[in-house]
């Protein structure tokens, strides 16, 4: 079986092209440098040579709460492109499975928590991330429109926050643990006794390691058919202090934290329900502290060439 993995280098893709190589697969990446995926005949061009049996989209413009809220335009029309092309080349292409990831932001700001699936489209999103979260909503009803025109056995898969090697640790366009991971690192390096934080430190939020989220991705192309998206998370929450604080221990237990208050929370809490991947059979293994140990470590291994620097 051929397996094209999109955004290969990236923090997700990169997980799940190692994994999927372990296993032995014939697997191709795709990057900006292989193909640009916003070049629709391009797009089209490569799917079509290749002839994939199975696209895993893990392609996206990402970033935290400042390049969310400054570079809206980018964040809706060049997702909507990446996953529309994608989608429409596999379609000509007759490829037979596909796997969309998508993203817990795509829930409303003040829905129940633990978020369950059905609470999508339920309410307002967060302001600060709306322009991503519409981009990865509409992948979702794509999805969901080749499988009932087309009868295509294409999946959504919704995960948490994400974090690991390969991230990016840019401090202007990160999300908020690689941007902190950096912070400490340059502070310790720097001598400077403090780090300063964006919000009040309250808001709640729930981290999967990328190795986690390549293991689900797997799992969940054994036997995981349902029109709808499933959600993909560990379960567990912690507030943005207790994030900072973990941080502190294993980075820089010297340092003072700084919370800048001017700068927004984004939601207040955000807790996926998993009790339906769990009911199949997976859950995940990295616990936040471990991973944390284990990223700092890839990251100062190679600090010099992390993305962001």
């Amino acid at each position: 079986m051929t397996i094209v993995v999109a955004g290969h280098t990236g923090l997700v893709g990169s997980a799940i092209f190692e994994a999927l190589q372990a296993r032995g697969e014939d697997v191709i990446g795709i990057n900006s440098k292989v193909v640009n995926l916003l070049n629709r005949e391009a797009t089209f061009q490569f799917i079509k040579d290749k002839k994939p049996d199975l696209i895993i989209d893990s392609a996206a413009i990402v970033g935290g709460i400042g390049a969310n809220n400054e570079f809206r335009v980018e964040f809706l029309s060049k997702n909507l492109q990446i996953q529309s092309n994608l989608m429409d080349a596999a379609h000509e292409a007759d490829v037979e499975r596909f796997v969309f990831l998508g993203s817990s932001c795509i829930y409303p700001r003040e829905c129940p928590q633990p978020i369950k699936e059905e609470y999508l489209m339920t309410g307002p999103l967060e302001s600060t991330n709306s322009a991503y979260a519409v981009a990865k909503i509409a992948g979702i009803e794509l999805i969901k429109s080749y499988r009932k025109q087309y009868s295509r056995r294409w999946i959504s898969l919704m995960p948490t926050n994400m974090y690991g090697p390969n991230d990016n640790f840019d401090l202007e366009s990160s999300h908020v643990l690689p941007a902190l991971m950096r912070k400490f690192h340059e502070a310790k390096i720097n001598g400077t006794g403090f780090i300063e934080v964006w919000g009040t430190g309250s808001a709640r939020r729930e981290f999967l390691h990328a190795d986690d989220l390549a293991d689900a991705c797997l799992f969940m192309l054994k036997d995981y058919h349902d029109l709808e998206h499933i959600n993909i998370g560990t379960g567990i929450e912690v507030s943005i202090k207790e994030l900072a604080e973990t941080l502190r221990e294993v980075i820089y237990p010297e340092a003072e934290l700084r919370w800048d208050t001017s700068k927004p929370d984004g939601a207040p809490r955000k807790l996926l329900d998993v009790t339906k991947i769990e009911a199949a059979g997976w859950t995940h293994s990295i616990s936040l502290r471990d991973g944390i140990e284990s990223t700092y470590k890839w990251f100062m291994d190679h600090y010099e060439h992390v993305r962001g620097r």
